[in-house]
């Protein structure tokens, strides 16, 4: 199993568009960077798709390594199937989660009094 690298613009541009949100939230007007300035062309449609993305390319590999290790495969031990199967799990118990938030806020604004 090879380690994935972690995607330094994505965090960054995250970072972003927290520190955005925080700036905005207290009515301060700052002057945005080039990094804040990119995190606000990022598509919220985009980021949602890139994370489901990511979450099945994790349970496909998952099973591609159950299919390699129940093949014989010596490369592939019995501990990176059961740590690629966890780490697959756990990013759609959270794939889950958000979706119930998202479809719970949904839910309340539809049920505000105008």
């Amino acid at each position: 199993m090879k380690p994935t690298a972690i995607d330094t613009s994505r965090i960054e541009s995250m970072v972003a568009q927290l520190k955005a949100t925080a700036a905005r939230a207290q009515g301060s007007t700052s002057v945005t960077t080039s990094v804040e300035a990119s995190a606000t062309k990022l598509n919220f449609a985009d980021a949602l798709k890139a994370s489901l993305d990511q979450v099945n390319a994790s349970q496909g590999r998952a099973v591609e390594m159950g299919q390699q290790f129940a093949l014989g495969d010596d490369r592939v031990s019995l501990s990176d199937v059961m740590i690629a199967g966890q780490k697959s799990s756990i990013a759609f118990q959270a794939t889950v989660q958000t979706r119930n938030k998202l479809v719970s806020a949904y839910q309340d604004i539809m049920n505000m009094q105008i």
